[in-house]
């Protein structure tokens, strides 16, 4: 049950804020922590963002499709699968679907909850806005995908 004074909504499996851009104290304190951010990038980030919490076991990226969002986790643990095959857990302070936005690419693993998770969801275009106004977001997505195609190589 969700409390009334929560501006969230149930949509299928997930739970999304309605009012995007009034991000709560504890999702502002949350990304401050994680991310290293100074406090006028962790408030552009939580508004741009859609806060969202995802049940256990709930797919949030398919492998070679299109790209939707992209995700930051605040709290809990996914499994990336790759041809069903799980290559990583990762958690908080974790950006995942961002590859395929900023290369315009189809999906290169699913992304499966372990745990419960709360996360910022990000469409293409806000994504794409985050990497060119905060630049330690452009440098953290673009060392991450560094890392993954390096790990990716003979695949």
């Amino acid at each position: 049950m969700i409390p009334k004074d929560r501006p969230e909504q149930e949509v299928p499996g997930a739970i999304m804020r309605k009012d995007r851009f009034a991000p709560d104290p504890a999702t502002i304190a949350r990304l401050k922590e994680l991310s290293g951010l100074n406090d006028k990038e962790v408030k552009q980030m939580a508004e741009t963002g859609r806060l969202v919490h995802l049940p256990e076991s709930w797919t949030l990226i398919h492998e070679s499709t299109p790209s939707d969002a992209a995700y930051y986790i605040l709290e809990g643990e996914v499994s990336v699968r790759r041809h069903k095959e799980e290559v990583a857990t990762v958690g908080p302070g974790t950006f995942i679907g961002e590859a395929a936005i900023m290369n315009h690419a189809l999906r290169s693993a699913a992304v499966v909850t372990k745990t419960n998770v709360t996360a910022l969801n990000f469409t293409p275009d806000a994504g794409r806005q985050l990497t060119e106004d905060i630049p330690a977001i452009r440098e953290a997505i673009s060392a991450a995908d560094k890392a993954r195609l390096e790990a990716n190589k003979g695949e």
